[in-house]
């Protein structure tokens, strides 16, 4: 699947009522999940935590896994949803993820994960991805069999991919700074390495046959349309969460005008229409509002806003009020 933009998975911010908001916005750019564990797949409530919308297509379903066996169940199930593509999170740095022998902590174990993505396309004829770090400092974490504790080399990347993409993968979404997997938490993890493009420019470079999708950092469009000068496709993350008008700057990846010509106020009154469904199925308006603070990043209103949609009791009348209370919806 092609697709020059993608937005992370991002743990509670990437659900459901996220992805619907930025389907308000922009028709075209790949949606992921949130990081769903294969354990959850196989115990938790299916709908809830695999369910989407049409609308939301195209959209990737990341899936972290320990091992073959949980990996093929988990897909096997996820099969009764029409994803349009999955993904094995082997780059979450967190301690927790880490101490169950998912996520970032995978990058010392390649044949394993390539074990893993085989059993996932045993189970599913979906393309798999694998997005990952450009290394990690494994110290007190690896198991001591390990000579070296800190993979953080250009060819330790390369080793992984190497060997992982024996098990027919192709595209690899690669965050450029290494996963430190203790003494760091996930923030920390995004801000403290320093990120390392060229490197994967230069796998791309290397390796012309492979999807190589670069993450860590983007900001603008400008950081986007530099990147591409060397690689597929960007990922961006809580640039987009936090400033969501970003998206209407992004026309030119899909062949159509440069901006997406889509107003504040429309906007409001797509998601007036939503929280009335919300509302009618007597679901919460503050799980789809609380996606929404990034709406005036920037912009005059925006306090009001927040303000606003922070109340508890905040609703679809809510939105209707400040409709007609505030004027800069441009």
């Amino acid at each position: 699947m092609k697709n020059k933009i993608s937005i992370a998975p991002m743990v509670d911010r990437t659900d459901r009522n996220f992805r619907n908001f930025v389907r308000m916005i922009n028709k075209d750019v790949l949606l992921y999940t949130e990081m769903i564990t294969a354990q959850a797949i196989l115990n938790g409530d299916l709908d809830y935590i695999l369910g989407f919308d049409e609308v939301e297509h195209p959209i990737v379903l990341q899936i972290a896994a320990t091992n073959p066996k949980e990996a093929y169940q988990a897909v096997k199930i996820a099969e009764r949803y029409a994803y349009d593509e999955i993904n094995l999170n082997v780059g979450c740095p967190s301690d927790r993820v880490s101490g169950n022998m998912m996520g970032a902590y995978l990058m010392a174990f390649p044949e394993e994960v390539a074990n893993i993505v085989k059993a996932m396309k045993d189970a599913t004829n979906k393309p798999i991805s694998i997005k990952h770090r450009i290394g990690i400092d494994g110290k007190n974490i690896l198991p001591d069999i390990f000579e070296r504790t800190l993979l953080d080399k250009y060819e330790d990347m390369m080793n992984f991919i190497h060997i992982t993409e024996k098990s027919g993968v192709n595209k690899y979404i690669i965050h450029a700074r290494i996963a430190i997997l203790a003494g760091l938490d996930p923030k920390q993890n995004r801000s403290i390495p320093p990120l390392r493009y060229d490197e994967i420019y230069r796998a791309k470079k290397e390796n012309p046959n492979l999807h190589i999708e670069i993450n860590g950092g983007v900001k603008t469009v400008e950081e986007i349309d530099e990147h591409l000068k060397h690689v597929d496709s960007v990922m961006l993350g809580r640039e987009i969460y936090d400033n969501p008008m970003i998206l209407t700057e992004f026309g030119k990846y899909y062949g159509s005008e440069e901006k997406i010509n889509i107003t504040r106020k429309e906007i409001i009154e797509k998601m007036i229409h939503y929280v009335e469904n919300m509302e009618k199925q007597n679901l919460r308006p503050h799980l789809f509002l609380m996606h929404t603070h990034g709406l005036f990043h920037n912009v005059r209103g925006s306090k009001a806003w927040k303000r606003a949609i922070n109340e508890a009791n905040a609703n679809s009348e809510t939105l209707r009020k400040l409709l007609k209370e505030m004027y800069n919806f441009r």
